[in-house]
């Protein structure tokens, strides 16, 4: 069974934390929120132009490029990850232009010898798939495809073709951090999603407080939190992983709270 698999086949819905890759200390971020319940981590690539991201993540990339970050820095934080958490999936998530650059063979190749799991390209759409998807599936990563509102029943089915790890369900029609979508439309999508594919179903933008998280919680297989960390991140500095230690405890705590109510 793949750490992927492993982590949504746990019997509650799995909490799935975002931080960028160079803002900080990022080790010491990525081992507290392991630390505090995460149970997958997404580790995103600093990008000029991320196109998907509110004010927080944009301002973390920005921090992370003017520090020089590069994919060789990412790929040793990756690295160092795997070999303090060998059970701990580890998503990479960005933009094609890094992913690419070099050929979609040697990205593949060193993203599964650093120990990564699953891969969000957030602008190569599922129609490009051969782009990048032929290269991951080779090495054993899993393409992790994103569904948003505007996802119809056209569509749909191109977006879960090839796509294998989790369904990323983007709640809102529009940029990470600003807005939260109602939580009708979110049983409602989580639903729909549901009746067209068996990969896990997880739930993010604008995801912040512990009660939203258990909310989500009753009805997806998985619930992402990010630009709220990312936030910590950048208001702490040093001191940033304490805090992001208690802010996920917290969010672990309510959605395994919620599925006991449920149980």
């Amino acid at each position: 069974m793949s750490r992927l698999a492993a982590a949504f086949g746990q019997g509650r819905p799995a909490l799935v934390t975002f931080v960028t890759a160079g803002d900080g200390d990022t080790g010491a971020v990525l081992d507290a929120l392991v630390a505090g319940g995460a149970d997958v981590i997404e580790l995103g690539m600093p990008f000029t132009d991320p196109m998907a991201d509110g004010p927080a993540i944009q301002a973390a990339n920005i921090r992370s490029l003017t520090a020089g970050t590069t994919t060789a820095d990412i790929l040793a934080i990756a690295r160092g990850f795997r070999a303090r958490h060998p059970a701990v999936p580890l998503v990479l998530m960005g933009y094609a232009n890094p992913m690419l650059r070099r050929g979609a063979r040697w990205f593949a190749t060193a993203a599964r010898d650093a120990g990564v799991d699953g891969v969000i390209c957030v602008d190569v759409p599922p129609e490009e798939d051969d782009a990048l998807g032929p290269a991951l599936r080779d090495a054993g990563i899993d393409p992790i495809r994103l569904a948003t509102p505007t996802t119809d029943a056209a569509r749909l089915p191109q977006v879960l073709n090839g796509a294998s790890g989790f369904l990323y369900y983007v709640s809102v029609a529009g940029i990470t951090g600003l807005q939260q979508a109602a939580q009708a439309s979110i049983v409602d999508a989580v639903a729909r999603l549901k009746a067209s594919t068996q990969l896990p179903i997880a739930v993010g933008f604008g995801v912040r407080t512990p009660d939203q998280a258990a909310a989500i919680a009753q009805v997806a297989d998985g619930v992402v939190v990010g630009s709220a960390i990312v936030e910590l991140v950048a208001a702490h500095g040093a001191d940033a992983p304490q805090h992001v230690r208690a802010y996920v405890e917290s969010l672990a705590a309510a959605i395994r709270a919620a599925q006991k109510e449920d149980a």
